[in-house]
C-alpha cells in the first residue's frame, strides 16, 4: 500500500501565560454612608489594637501574652496553658460568629473589619494624600521618571514603611512587655525572635497593603473560596437590580430615559472606578467582592444627580429582587430559622463561657507521685512523696492550708502552709505519712485539699494515689 504523505498545515504561533497578569486598580475615593461606617471600623479596631498594648492594670500590661512564663493577661484575668479551654471557646464563638454575619449579610467582615482590609484602606489614605486623586495617580505611573515622580513614590513609601513598622512594632508588644520592648529597641538589643517577628509583621503588612493589596483577597484569602458554601438566596449581597437598571446608556439629564427605552443605569463606571478589587458588579456578584458598599454609595450619588430614586446597587437579597420583595417583608426572610439557629447556640455559648469565667476558681493545684519506693519509719508507719504545684491566679499574695483525707490517721510531715506570690506558681514536695496498718497493701485512694487561708470557698481538691508496699 502506498503510503500518504503528511504535509505539515501552517497554524499561527501564539504565547499563553500560565497566570493572568495583574492590572493594578486605582480606587476611585468615594463618600457616603457606607464609607463612613467603614472609616468609623477604621479607627475603631486601630485605637483598639495600638492603643489597648499601652494600657496598665495593677501596674502591670493590661493585655499581655507572655509566652515566656505562661501566662495571658487579660485586664483582671490571668489565664494559665491549663486554661486552654477558653482558647476552645474563642475559636468556636468566632467560627459561629463568621457563620452567622455570613449568612445574614454575606462578607462583612471582609469589608469593614478584616485587618487587610483595613490597612490597605489606611495605605490607599496615604497614596491619594501624596499622590492624589485617580486620575491624577494613573498619569504619575503612566509618566517616566522625574524628580516630582521621585519625591512622591518615596515619600509615600517612607510612610509606608513607618506605619508598617509601628504595626510589627506594637504586634510583638502584645507578647513582650511593650515598654521593655521599646528601651530594647532604642538600644538596638532586640532579642532574636522579637527581631524576626517585629519585622516579619512590618514586612506582611507593607507587603500586602502596599502593593498585593485585593491580590490576598483573590488569591490567599479562603474565606472568599468557600463563602458561597454559607449564602442561600435570603442572604443580604451587594446586588445590582437588573430590572431596573438595564438596558444601560448614556444620556442627559433632562431626558425620559424611560421613553428612550433605558433603564436607571447611565453607563458612567463610578461603581467599578471606586470597588477596591476592581470588579463591575453589575456583571452580578463575584468571590472577589468583600461587600464594601463602595459601589452603593458611588451609585446613590449619581442617581441623586440625575433625580432617580436611589437603590438601583444596593444591599439585599436574591430572592427579595426576584420577587419584588418589601424590606419588611425581606427582612423576615433575612432573620430566618438558619440564623435564629446560629444566634441561639451562639449566645448559649458566650452565655456558658461568661458564667464560667466569673465563677472561675482562683486557684489551680497538681499533684504527682514521686516514683521512689515508699518509705517505711522505724515505727512502721508508711509515707508517700508527691510533687505539689499550687499555682495562684489573683494579683494579690495568698497563703494556703493543705490538708489530705481519704485514708485514716493520714497527715502531712512537712509544711501544712504555704504563701503564693500574686499571679504565681510554686512546686514543692510534699510527704504524707500514714499509721501502720490504716490502709490495705497497694494503691488507696488519697485527697489533697487546697484552701485559701483568707477565703475559705475557694478550695481545689486533687485526687491522687497512695502505695502501700508488702
Amino acid at each position: 500500500m502506498k503510503k500518504i504523505p503528511i504535509i505539515p498545515v501552517p497554524v499561527d504561533e501564539a504565547e499563553m501565560a500560565l497566570f493572568e497578569e495583574r492590572k493594578k486598580i486605582y480606587p476611585r475615593t468615594q463618600k457616603g454612608w457606607f464609607q463612613s461606617w467603614r472609616w468609623a471600623l477604621v479607627f475603631f479596631t486601630q485605637i483598639l489594637f495600638y492603643g489597648s498594648a499601652w494600657l496598665t492594670w495593677n501596674d502591670r500590661q493590661a493585655v499581655l501574652f507572655d509566652l515566656v512564663n505562661r501566662k495571658f493577661y487579660i485586664f483582671g484575668l490571668v489565664l494559665w496553658p491549663q486554661d486552654f479551654i477558653y482558647l476552645a471557646v474563642l475559636l468556636v464563638i468566632s467560627a459561629l460568629s463568621l457563620f452567622l454575619f455570613t449568612a445574614i449579610a454575606g462578607r462583612l467582615f471582609c469589608g469593614y473589619a478584616c485587618p487587610q482590609t483595613v490597612y490597605t484602606e489606611i495605605f490607599m489614605w496615604v497614596e491619594a494624600k501624596i499622590e492624589g486623586d485617580r486620575s491624577a495617580r494613573v498619569r504619575l505611573d503612566n509618566s517616566p521618571m522625574s524628580l516630582t515622580k521621585f519625591r512622591l513614590k518615596t515619600t509615600k513609601h517612607l510612610i509606608w514603611l513607618a506605619i508598617a513598622l509601628w504595626t510589627g512594632f506594637t504586634f510583638v508588644g502584645y507578647f513582650t512587655p511593650i515598654h521593655s520592648l521599646a528601651e530594647e529597641l532604642s538600644t538596638m538589643s532586640l532579642g532574636p525572635w522579637e527581631t524576626f517577628w517585629f519585622l516579619f509583621y512590618a514586612f506582611a503588612t507593607y507587603g500586602n497593603a502596599g502593593f498585593m493589596r485585593e491580590q490576598v483577597c483573590k488569591y490567599m484569602c479562603p474565606y472568599a473560596r468557600f463563602q458561597s458554601a454559607m449564602f442561600d438566596k435570603d442572604t443580604l449581597i451587594v446586588t445590582y437590580d437588573t430590572d431596573r437598571g438595564e438596558p444601560r446608556g448614556a444620556r442627559t439629564k433632562k431626558i425620559d430615559y424611560q421613553a428612550q427605552g433605558l433603564g436607571s443605569c447611565i453607563d458612567c463606571g463610578i461603581c467599578v472606578q471606586v470597588c477596591p478589587t476592581g470588579i463591575d458588579i453589575r456583571n452580578g456578584l463575584q468571590y472577589e467582592c468583600i461587600a464594601c458598599g463602595a459601589c452603593i454609595d458611588g451609585c446613590d450619588q449619581v442617581m441623586d444627580k440625575m433625580g432617580y430614586e436611589r437603590g438601583l446597587i444596593r444591599y439585599t437579597t436574591e430572592h427579595a429582587l426576584n420577587e419584588k420583595m418589601t424590606k419588611e417583608a425581606m427582612w423576615k426572610h433575612v432573620f430566618r430559622l438558619r440564623t435564629l439557629i446560629y444566634g441561639a447556640i451562639l449566645g448559649l455559648i458566650i452565655l456558658a463561657a461568661g458564667i464560667s469565667l466569673v465563677y472561675r476558681v482562683p486557684l489551680k493545684v497538681d499533684v504527682i507521685r514521686d516514683r521512689a519506693m515508699p518509705k517505711i519509719t522505724e515505727i512502721g508507719a508508711i509515707e508517700n512523696v508527691y510533687r505539689l504545684q499550687i499555682m495562684n491566679t489573683l494579683e494579690t499574695d495568698r497563703t494556703y492550708q493543705i490538708s489530705v483525707k481519704g485514708i485514716p490517721g493520714a497527715v502531712i510531715v512537712n509544711e501544712t502552709e504555704v504563701m503564693i506570690k500574686a499571679a504565681t506558681s510554686h512546686v514543692f514536695p510534699v510527704r504524707v505519712r500514714i499509721p501502720a496498718g490504716a490502709a490495705p497493701i497497694g494503691s488507696n485512694r488519697l485527697r489533697f485539699v487546697v484552701t485559701d487561708g483568707e477565703n475559705s470557698k475557694v478550695t481545689v481538691t486533687e485526687k491522687a494515689v497512695f502505695i502501700v508496699p508488702r
